[in-house]
């Protein structure tokens, strides 16, 4: 193949692989958790934060997202809550309310069936953290 046929033939291949999982801090994502989400689903993750009286929608119960989805962990809802693409207005402005914190596309994750989602280094850390602590 001569150089000329190369280039376009790699772009190619670049431009279709599937970007890889990045590796998953659960302790960061704790950390995070402890600090954007405890507010509102409380420390235990169960929906019981100190907020949680004031909002339209009661927060949910974090440790259970599993259980509610035939046993699996909802990766992409989850992925797609947190960062905005899938809003939910439960107190007046939709959520996340903790600014760009978790904004960004330099992460990957995989759903459960393999499919990969472009995502944050926080979220990738948040979702190890709330897989670690599902019932």
């Amino acid at each position: 193949m001569r150089p000329t046929q190369l280039i376009p033939a790699v772009t190619l291949a670049l431009m279709t692989a599937a970007p890889a999982a990045m590796a998953q801090d659960t302790g960061a994502g704790e950390a995070d958790y402890r600090a954007h989400c405890a507010t509102c689903h409380g420390i235990e993750a169960t929906g019981h934060g100190p907020m949680a009286g004031v909002m339209l929608i009661a927060p949910a119960d974090l440790t259970g997202l599993s259980a509610g989805n035939g046993g699996v962990f909802p990766t992409e809802r989850v992925v797609r809550r947190i960062d905005g693409r899938d809003p939910l207005v439960s107190h007046g402005s939709p959520m996340p309310v903790y600014g760009d914190f978790f904004e960004g596309s330099g992460a990957a994750l995989k759903t459960p069936d393999g499919q990969p989602i472009l995502t944050s280094q926080p979220i990738v850390d948040l979702v190890a953290f709330l897989i670690s602590i599902q019932k």
